[in-house]
């Protein structure tokens, strides 16, 4: 029999975040409390950009970006906000631009391949290729119970499983 084996990966659905993007500006012009204040929200590529004339207001137009990337199943970790973060100030307008950041970078892989070798079920491998993970066993009840410890340790990175087989 051959051995099971499934990608740990990093990804996000780029058209459901297009949607809670949408959602947000929608609410946001529809809002009594961000009326004349200029606040817009736009998905331009892979990064989420935020104005308006306050910088109260521009990290509230963020607060609501965030609920309706919650809403639509869309991981908060996905947002590459740095420690420290304000909006800048750009002429009487306060911005704010989010990238959206995709894959496990080299040390968060490395961190689990730790978790997985110290918690995991004894017959698990890893391996990395690239910005995701190939885990291999020869059960797939350990394969499962490896997606359950990641599921539950507290990572950097959201993590989704693909090539399930």
């Amino acid at each position: 029999m051959a051995d099971a084996s499934m990608d740990i990966v990093s990804t996000f659905d780029k058209q459901e975040v297009a949607n809670a993007v949408n959602a947000a500006a929608k609410e946001i012009h529809n809002r009594y409390d961000f009326k004349g204040v200029g606040a817009s929200v736009e998905l331009t590529g892979e990064v989420i950009k935020m104005e308006a004339n306050s910088e109260d207001r521009c990290k509230a137009v963020l607060d609501v970006v965030q609920t309706w990337l919650v809403k639509r199943g869309v991981s908060l970790k996905h947002l590459d906000l740095p420690d420290g973060w304000a909006p800048r100030l750009s002429g009487k307008e306060y911005k704010l631009d989010v990238p959206l950041k995709e894959g496990i970078n080299q040390e968060n892989a490395k961190k689990i391949n730790k978790i997985i070798r110290d918690e995991g079920p004894r017959g698990v491998k890893t391996q990395i290729q690239g910005d995701a993970i190939r885990a291999t066993s020869k059960s797939r009840d350990d394969l499962q119970a490896v997606q359950k410890l990641l599921k539950d340790s507290d990572l950097d990175d959201a993590v989704n499983f693909t090539n399930y087989r």
